[in-house]
């Protein structure tokens, strides 16, 4: 199974916790933020990304207390892509999800913006020059 084919399967068939997150961050509905959901980054697929902001989080279930080793890996991979990684646990979605949805926020508005894009024909410049 490919890596594109394993995420659109994981958008069929999303936890009860990323359907209900997801309610809340689909269509820019959280501060005007772009999410994407179930998104490949490198060898991993990633519960949501605001790429706006490099931004990923990750809803996480009982069965990640046994797999914490590889979600260590995994974060420390992601964050050498310049991603920041924030976790909730999937009871927290369901109980706290005003808080969930504040932790968000609060880590989106503390990101800094990527620079824009140079526009056409501008970054040509920088190139000959170094």
């Amino acid at each position: 199974m490919t890596q594109k084919s394993k995420a659109q399967l994981l958008r069929k068939n999303q936890t009860d916790a990323e359907r209900q997150l997801w309610r809340y961050l689909r269509n820019k509905q959280l501060a005007g933020f772009k999410f994407r959901r179930q998104h490949e980054i490198g060898v991993y697929i990633v519960d949501f990304v605001c790429p706006e902001k490099s931004l990923i989080v990750e809803l996480d279930g009982g069965q990640h207390l046994e797999q914490f080793a590889y979600d260590l890996k995994r974060t420390g991979y992601l964050q050498l892509e310049g991603y920041q990684v924030i976790r909730f646990w999937n009871n927290e979605v369901f109980n706290e999800l005003e808080m969930v949805l504040e932790g968000i926020m609060r880590k989106l508005e503390s990101l800094p913006s990527p620079r824009p894009s140079p526009r056409r024909g501008e970054g040509e410049n920088l190139k000959r020059k170094v």
